[in-house]
């Protein structure tokens, strides 16, 4: 393996190099950074557990003793379960804080975008309960930033409705400066918009029945100025069409600002305009019609409030999906509290550095090539292909 490669791979193990190891002083055969890259490197091609990615380790020694320091050779099962269990998710992440930003980087200056869109939303591992123990599925919430393919931080909580006290500790540990923050109505609060506007962001926010009158009145306001098709307001408007997969879908955007008797404005710091968004799809003769209201911080713009509803949509078909479908996340049996929560983690990172690499194959395809090539799976962990 040329010296290069092996170079790499150690800038990749450095991130590591302050984590607090948890073992033992009599349990240290194997360099702590050499074992997380490994887990890295084989959940990157495949391995969904501590046994898989032993397995694929012990058949890729030769090359993973010419790329990491390992002087005792490849760590067993025992070592990547013990380790993964130990670590205490928090601590873990925070690890890749400086590799997450130097691929944020990378990827908005190539793709040219100066306010990204970071998508917000939570999702449960539906197998990943233990009744025997008390520990409920896991359900973390993360940010996805959708036109860059990358995960930036995810937390976990116990139940569902904890995404509101989940999301404030999300966004504190991500520079979300100067980005638009889009969160579904489980996070439209009071104080989630204040710290998003703390933050220097702004936000777009989904309203529903937990918002009760700050719905309505953004629906009765909308309602009377439609009635003669918005002659007497300042809103804008914009209509998509797609087509595809059987179905043919309009969709409708209107943005206005927001009305100064609008009840409850003086409780949502920053907010600057409403919006809603009406999708009318037709599918096998059948038509169905869905419309969802909006607050934001944002100036009227209806292309910008437009892309950012739908690059909302990007955490569930970019990284939710993928994770299912690819990762087989919902079907996991990890049921060890501080494991299940660094697979979700090792699992959305492996996910961006996938959709970082340029080539054309299809993210399955790209996870297969790790497993195969190892050349694929240094361009896909250094970022350095050609």
């Amino acid at each position: 393996m040329p010296w290069n490669d092996r170079v790499g791979v150690q800038e990749i193990a450095r991130h590591f190099d302050e984590l607090q190891d948890p073992r033992s002083s009599v349990n240290r055969k194997h360099p702590l950074n050499s074992v997380v890259v490994i887990a890295i490197m084989a959940v990157s091609a495949g391995a969904d557990g501590p046994t898989a990615i032993a397995r694929w380790a012990k058949s890729k020694t030769k090359f993973l003793m010419s790329v990491l320091d390992l002087p005792n050779g490849v760590p067993c099962k025992d070592v990547f379960r013990n380790i993964l269990s130990a670590l205490k998710p928090s601590l873990f992440q925070n690890c890749f804080v400086n590799w997450v930003q130097s691929l944020r980087k990378t990827a908005s200056e190539a793709l040219g975008i100066e306010q990204p869109i970071l998508a917000v939303d939570g999702k449960t591992s539906r197998r990943s309960h233990d009744q025997s123990k008390g520990l409920g599925a896991l359900h973390s919430v993360s940010v996805w930033a959708s036109e860059l393919g990358l995960s930036l931080g995810q937390v976990a909580c116990a139940e569902k409705s904890n995404e509101i006290t989940a999301i404030p500790e999300l966004l504190r540990q991500i520079d979300i400066k100067g980005a638009i923050i889009t969160i579904d109505a489980m996070g439209t609060q009071k104080a989630i918009a204040e710290q998003i506007i703390d933050q220097e962001a702004d936000f777009v926010l989904a309203l529903k029945r937990n918002q009760e009158t700050l719905h309505q009145a953004v629906i009765d306001h909308i309602d009377q100025h439609g009635n003669n098709d918005f002659a007497d307001a300042k809103a804008r408007r914009l209509t998509t069409k797609e087509t595809g997969h059987g179905r043919e879908e309009f969709r409708g955007y209107m943005q206005m600002p927001v009305p100064k008797d609008l009840e409850q404005l003086e409780l949502w710091k920053g907010l600057k305009s409403i919006g809603m968004a009406t999708s009318v799809c037709t599918r096998n003769g059948k038509e169905t019609i869905e419309t969802r209201y909006y607050i934001s911080s944002l100036e009227v713009g209806v292309k910008r409030f437009a892309h950012a509803i739908r690059s909302h949509w990007g955490i569930e078909n970019g990284c939710h999906w993928s994770l299912d479908i690819i990762y087989r996340e919902d079907q996991s049996r990890i049921r060890d509290e501080h494991m299940r929560e660094n697979f979700a983690w090792l699992n959305r990172l492996t996910l961006s550095l996938l959709k970082q690499h340029p080539g054309k194959d299809s993210t399955i395809m790209k996870r297969r090539l790790c497993g195969w090539d190892e050349k694929f799976l240094l361009e896909v962990l250094t970022g350095t292909a050609t």
